[in-house]
């Protein structure tokens, strides 16, 4: 017989007041009609939670996910994800709350980025590329240069403040890891940057900007913007393409961003 998992939940002393008022248990993430899916997948439900807060509204974005067998819980993986990026002093979103029950269904609740929005979103609105192109080569840099790699770079993970000045922060914290040891660090960074490459090819954005993006990269990273890294980020981006269709064709939406309020 197996050893009983006793419930746990953890949650920001920041926030504690707040969800209590509320009555934030983990019966309450997993039931209650106020934390609203906006999407689901076989793997998680993406949801949003408001909150009144300090005379406003607080929104936080809640993952729930389903029952495992052991542990690490689903949600372990995104805690875990999200203090690499905190230690390593990367730009991403604050956790607010996290947990598991008995059964090990686990959710983790971040705070909504109010006033970012996701890259990708921002170009197809308007925003120029030539905008963004730097700061988000220098996040990618970041990234590497703190040993952390991200399987899923594209850019609707990168999400941009424009005012009072430009932010971006790096989100879905569950695909961040360490990268590994010298034999293989390079191709997980070819896939990272593959990635962002290939996340570029559907929007207003020009061969010439993609080739300053990955020389700004390597600038910041003091590498040489050889033809051969370029070859290997081409040679994935067409892996990439032809995987991403089979994936789009067995799990429409599975690409979409945190929804704004308009989206709702």
């Amino acid at each position: 017989m197996g050893t009983a998992v006793s419930p746990v939940l953890h949650v920001d002393p920041e926030w504690k007041p707040v969800l209590d008022e509320i009555g934030f248990n983990l019966e309450f993430v997993f039931d209650s009609d106020r934390v609203k899916p906006w999407r689901t997948l076989g793997d998680r439900e993406n949801c949003t939670l408001d909150i009144p807060r300090d005379g406003g509204v607080s929104r936080l974005h809640i993952k729930r996910f389903p029952a495992r067998s052991g542990f690490p819980t689903d949600a372990d993986h995104e805690v875990y994800g999200l203090r690499l990026l905190a230690d390593a002093s990367v730009p991403s979103a604050k956790l607010v709350a996290s947990g598991h029950g008995s059964d090990l269904r686990s959710f983790v609740a971040i705070e909504d980025l109010y006033g970012y929005q996701a890259a990708d979103k921002l170009i197809t609105s308007g925003t120029p590329f030539q905008t963004l192109l730097n700061p988000l080569a220098d996040l990618a840099a970041l990234l590497h240069e703190r040993g952390l790699h991200h399987r899923d770079l594209y850019l609707c993970h990168f999400f941009v403040s424009l005012t009072p000045t430009l932010d971006v922060r790096l989100i879905d914290a569950a695909r961040v890891g360490k990268l590994p040891g010298l034999f293989m660090r390079q191709r997980w960074i070819v896939k990272d940057l593959a990635q962002l490459w290939y996340s570029t090819l559907a929007l207003p954005i020009t061969d010439g900007e993609r080739l300053q993006l990955f020389q700004r990269y390597c600038s910041r990273r003091r590498l040489v913007a050889d033809d051969l890294l370029l070859r290997s980020i081409h040679r994935k981006v067409r892996w990439i393409e032809a995987h991403d269709r089979k994936l789009n064709q067995s799990q429409p939406g599975r690409n979409i961003s945190i929804p704004d309020d308009d989206d709702e």
